[in-house]
């Protein structure tokens, strides 16, 4: 028997000074059995970054069809394709094609650098294609703020991020990489 993806509801509030965006989203998550606490967060990161009405959490890992996160029109074209890691250069050639913007956020530093090393040169032909590499000051932090039902607040400016549960805190950067 297959094990079930855990669900999570999240009240989000989003102060983001940079793009002057401030709206609460009420968001259903689902973390499957084989993400991580760090990369779920990392998608409410990313989330958050590029919030809209739009914008909204796909099947993820569950699907080889789908980002983490997009964006569609009322057309049903992907306006914003949102990855998550370290995808390999099919994937992401893949998603340009099929996306006016894509976004790919890499999040553990070690292995994304070399990842990007390898990579690097093959994806600066994407016009639209913008990678950045998010790094945490407090990543044991998480473990502690995750429960099934959480109020997070999310604050952006010139760059960084701070994301809060009550007096708990988690400080990410960016570091914009193309």
């Amino acid at each position: 028997m297959a094990i079930k993806s855990t669900v999570f509801k999240i009240d989000l509030q989003i102060t983001n000074l940079d793009r002057e965006y401030y709206h609460t989203h009420l968001l259903t998550v689902a973390r499957h059995p084989s993400e991580t606490n760090e990369r779920m967060f990392m998608r409410i990161i990313a989330f958050s970054l590029n919030a809209s009405d739009a914008l909204q959490f796909t099947k993820g890992i569950s699907s080889d069809e789908e980002p983490d996160i997009w964006e569609k029109n009322l057309t049903d074209e992907i306006t914003l394709w949102i990855e998550l890691g370290q995808p390999d250069e099919k994937r992401i050639r893949q998603a340009c094609g099929k996306a006016k913007s894509v976004i790919v956020y890499t999040y553990n530093a070690r292995s994304s650098t070399i990842w990007w090393d390898q990579i690097r040169d093959k994806l600066g032909r994407f016009k639209n294609l913008s990678v950045v590499n998010l790094s945490m000051s407090n990543s044991s932090e998480i473990e502690n703020m995750v429960e099934r039902t959480l109020e997070l607040q999310c604050t952006i400016q010139d760059g960084q991020v701070w994301l809060s549960k009550g007096e708990q805190m988690i400080q990410f950067e960016q570091d914009i990489w193309l």
